[in-house]
């Protein structure tokens, strides 16, 4: 069984193929131009394995692997980089060293989602992407009010409906430029809100409530778009070890510092949610 790395970079990808005793067979670099990867596999045969490091173009390199026959297996970048125990660092040497990791069977891979879960998280992560924007514009139409000592009276909610009445009518108290830009953002704001809602018809009507997102509603707070969003993200949820280990994906653990009886935690561990998981092949972890 041949063994192929994969050390992909922005415009090209270099590939280094292995057989069953660690011979190199062959040591290509290939540019990063549609077709062209999916055509350099297909000489192989078909379900040979690839490394693929955990870059930010993955999406299309693994439907081009997908595409050639091939089995694409994302590996988790940094614990390839410490496992490899490389002094220097090369393309040839990156991709020599995921082609001999997988070959000895000890490649930590990560869970790769299928083509169509890769597409459809596109959408809850849009959403949140535009709401973060959402909150930053409103957060700032509260700072500029509050400059000129202005706020609604009778109601907290500055966005709600009478609360609206009242801004339209506190962008007079304002001066002209600060007053123009105001009503830009609020203008900014109603668009914004427009997309959001457009997106979240679109999840309800692209992405099927499962089994799994109706048991995940029954938790308090979580609606059909929380469900889907945590669905989507967490995959199958086999592929955790336990509890603990979810836990770790979703950034819910703080940093541990324990000695000489004093324990000390710190804050969340935001970068495991890309470390942790269940083996899914030969290897270890998640997407």
């Amino acid at each position: 069984m041949l063994s192929i790395g994969c050390d992909a970079h922005k415009r090209y990808s270099q590939f280094e193929a292995q057989d069953g005793v660690g011979k190199v067979v062959d040591r290509t670099k290939v540019m990063h131009d549609r077709g062209a990867i999916l055509e350099y596999l297909a000489r192989y045969p078909e379900g040979t394995p690839v490394a693929l490091e955990t870059v930010g173009n993955w999406y299309w390199i693994a439907d081009e692997i997908e595409a050639a026959g091939c089995l694409p297996l994302l590996t988790h970048a940094a614990k390839a980089k410490v496992m490899m125990g490389h002094v220097d660092k090369t393309d040839k040497l990156d991709a020599n060293g995921l082609a001999t990791l997988l070959r000895n069977g000890t490649l930590p891979t990560v869970w790769v989602p299928s083509g169509l879960v890769r597409d459809q998280r596109e959408l809850p992560r849009t959403r949140i992407a535009l709401s973060r924007i959402r909150t930053a514009i409103k957060n700032r139409i509260h700072a500029t009010l509050a400059k000129y000592a202005l706020s609604p009276e009778g109601t907290t909610d500055l966005f709600s409906k009478k609360g609206r009445t009242w801004l339209e009518g506190a962008l007079k108290s304002l001066p002209p430029e600060t007053g123009g830009s105001l009503k830009q953002e609020i203008e900014l704001l109603d668009t914004l809100s427009d997309q959001i809602a457009i997106l979240e018809a679109r999840i309800r009507d692209q992405i099927r409530i499962t089994t799994n997102m109706q048991l995940l509603k029954t938790l308090p707070g979580v609606g059909d778009i929380l469900a889907v969003v945590i669905e989507r993200e967490m995959g199958l949820i086999d592929r955790f070890r336990g509890p603990r280990s979810f836990a770790c994906y979703s950034g819910t653990t703080p940093k541990v510092s324990s000695s000489g009886g004093k324990t000390h935690y710190g804050r969340m561990r935001q970068p495991v949610r890309r470390q942790t998981g269940k083996p899914t092949s030969t290897s270890s972890p998640p997407s």
